[in-house]
């Protein structure tokens, strides 16, 4: 099985992308050739390294406001390493219309909420203001609007009645560690395509079992 090429990117303790790394095992459609990050202080880089996975920085704040240079950078990185396929990982920057351009259909985000609700920062302590019964985490292609790209999955967990934004965003991550890795792996294999701006998933079933485990099939929303 040939696998594609995947990058990580992240800007802290990476908890998403060692849910990946975690997945990938030989038979995971993706490799993971790379875990780049915006800060040398990152601590998941520390964490992709431990399990030998090529690791680079390119400093965001040597930058300053050059976006064009700090993308030229981390397009040379992953041009390096072969990657063809991008997994934002907590990666704390917004890019570029004309990064997300050369990458479009092969660049994938997390986002907690589910989408279009809650886009942007602040997404549990606002579905407690909104006083929503329902809250989660999106998979979703990334396009040049934020948190706006066409959604491949989701993952719904209730909001309590005795909910703080601590104990509500801690359900929602543990989804996200299993939704994410499910969702890579059909874009990785090729089960992903556009369809009038919406992203559609090919083959009855998503994933293997192992990838979706613990959480049952019924709360697992996709476009099919």
């Amino acid at each position: 099985m040939k696998r594609a090429r995947l990058a990580l990117l992240i800007s802290g303790r990476g908890s998403n992308m060692a849910a990946i790394l975690a997945a990938a095992g030989p038979d995971y459609p993706a490799e993971p050739v790379l875990v780049l990050s915006n800060r040398a202080d990152a601590a998941g880089l520390g964490s992709a390294a431990a399990r030998g996975v090529p690791t680079a920085v390119v400093e965001s704040r040597a930058f300053k406001a050059d976006r064009a240079g700090f993308e030229a950078a981390m397009e040379a990185e992953l041009a390096k390493h072969g990657v063809e396929i991008i997994a934002l990982a907590g990666f704390m920057r917004v890019l570029t219309a004309d990064f997300v351009r050369r990458w479009e259909g092969r660049l994938i985000n997390v986002h907690p909420s589910l989408l279009p609700a809650f886009p942007g920062l602040d997404t549990h302590a606002r579905a407690l203001a909104a006083g929503v019964r329902l809250h989660g985490c999106t998979v979703h292609l990334v396009t040049a609007g934020v948190d706006e790209g066409p959604i491949i999955a989701q993952a719904a967990v209730p909001v309590l009645p005795n909910d703080t934004e601590a104990s509500l965003a801690a359900r929602v991550l543990a989804e996200e560690h299993k939704l994410y890795p499910a969702a890579l792996s059909w874009l990785a294999a090729g089960r992903v395509r556009l369809e009038a701006g919406r992203a559609v998933i090919t083959a009855a079933e998503y994933a293997p079992d192992s990838l979706l485990n613990p959480l049952p099939r019924a709360a697992l929303l996709s476009t099919q």
